[in-house]
């Protein structure tokens, strides 16, 4: 992968336009595995780990083609219910297609994931949820094989903890069970919405989405059909946090104020300037940004992990000292050491990071340690004293359609070398 060469300093002026979702249509895109027929999915960000969900798809039997921002997926000849695990290594998200293949095969199997740069990423309460709903669980090797064979059966599912993949892996799995499933103990968050959305669209019954008690009554047959993918709330938070390290005024096109309340609101009391109008969010920020009283990252509405390493990294040249928890990932501040290159104070102890804002940051070599702590090294680049260039953006990529692109459109130096 190409390395990021950043010129900073330069205040950050302009339109730009938020992508699609990433945490919106990945469980999309498995979703399709449950239709019988052809779904067109339009705002579909060109992203590696979209491309991992093709090659998936295209594994188990479907056709799938890219014309602009559209992906057109024709489900009918799905015949295959197991992922390999070099295709399951190319995505972390890839469990999320268990649930699906469950539900149109009636067996599913799949490599067991393991961690991440992050940390582990159990999905017990998945396989858990799944056995509620009639599914038996065998481990072969390193495999897990989930078979229902008499067919799923509606059941009552409260979630220890209210996990997004786990509620996703429900709905898909539910949606074509007999009967009703009921789940309680929810996520909340934009990205279930949107995957009820087109599932609903494509003839599922399903009631209470964003709420944290979901009722799906299942039906016989899904099919093919149309579905715009919601703007990406993590970039948009990216984005004001890039105008927040450099100053300037930038209007993001595309973007749902209402997905990112906890976000605007840290950034308000940072100092930050915001106005709402159509689909258009206006972010002015001035020199430099005030410190901000504790933050806490928690399930949505509260404010969420993965803006976290953005607001750190804005935060590392702000007026005063912040006091930040993270609640989600145990590993997720693996990227403050690369931070630190660029002169930031920043002390970690456990799941907290005390943020000391300092006067300038200056340009270094750095690495990405993951996607958002990758981003996070955009944004110190982008505001620190000359020259950096940020390596390994490989991680940058699975979340970002082009960020270079983007950011020069606003007035950064910024390109791929």
């Amino acid at each position: 992968m190409p390395d990021i060469l950043v010129d900073g300093k330069y205040e950050l002026n302009g339109d730009v336009y938020i992508q699609g979702s990433k945490n919106s249509v990945l469980p999309i895109l498995a979703a399709s595995v449950l239709t019988y027929g052809v779904s067109v999915i339009e705002n579909c960000p060109a992203l590696s780990d979209v491309r991992a969900s093709i090659n998936i798809l295209k594994y188990l039997g479907a056709k799938c083609s890219f014309e602009g921002n559209s992906l057109t997926i024709d489900s009918r000849n799905i015949s295959d219910y197991k992922i390999p695990d070099n295709l399951m290594r190319e995505m972390r998200s890839s469990s999320l297609f268990l649930g699906a293949i469950l539900g149109r095969m009636g067996k599913a199997e799949i490599s067991s994931p393991g961690g991440c740069e992050l940390g582990p990423r159990p999905i017990d309460l998945h396989i858990k949820a799944l056995s509620e709903l009639g599914a038996t669980v065998k481990h072969k090797g390193g495999n897990i094989l989930l078979q229902s064979k008499n067919g799923l059966v509606g059941s009552e599912i409260h979630l220890a903890f209210p996990s997004v993949g786990a509620t996703e892996n429900i709905l898909l799995a539910s949606v074509l069970a007999d009967g009703i499933t009921v789940v309680t103990n929810a996520a909340k968050e934009p990205e279930i919405e949107d995957l009820a959305d087109f599932l609903i669209s494509a003839g599922a019954n399903i009631e209470g989405a964003g709420s944290d008690k979901i009722v799906i009554k299942g039906v016989r047959k899904l099919f093919g059909t149309r579905h715009k993918v919601i703007p990406d709330r993590i970039v948009a938070a990216t984005y004001i946090s890039c105008v927040a390290a450099t100053g300037g005024n930038i209007n993001l096109i595309n973007a749902v104020p209402n997905h990112i309340r906890s976000v605007i609101s840290a950034f308000e009391e940072a100092g930050c300037e915001f106005k709402e109008r159509d689909n258009i969010l206006s972010v002015k920020a001035n020199d430099r940004i005030n410190s901000i009283s504790t933050v806490r990252t928690l399930t949505y509405p509260a404010f969420p992990t993965d803006a976290g390493p953005q607001l750190i990294s804005a935060l590392s040249l702000s007026k005063g000292t912040t006091v930040f928890v993270e609640n989600i990932f145990q590993n997720r501040f693996r990227y403050i050491d690369e931070l630190k290159r660029f002169g930031a104070n920043i002390k970690v102890e456990g799941k907290v990071a005390v943020v000391e804002g300092v006067e300038s940051l200056s340009g270094t070599e750095c690495e990405c340690t993951d996607l958002r702590g990758g981003a996070a090294l955009v944004v110190a680049a982008l505001a620190a004293n000359g020259t950096s260039k940020i390596r390994k953006t490989e991680h940058i990529l699975r979340g970002y359609e082009n960020i270079v692109r983007d950011l020069s459109g606003l007035g950064a130096r910024i390109k791929y070398i």
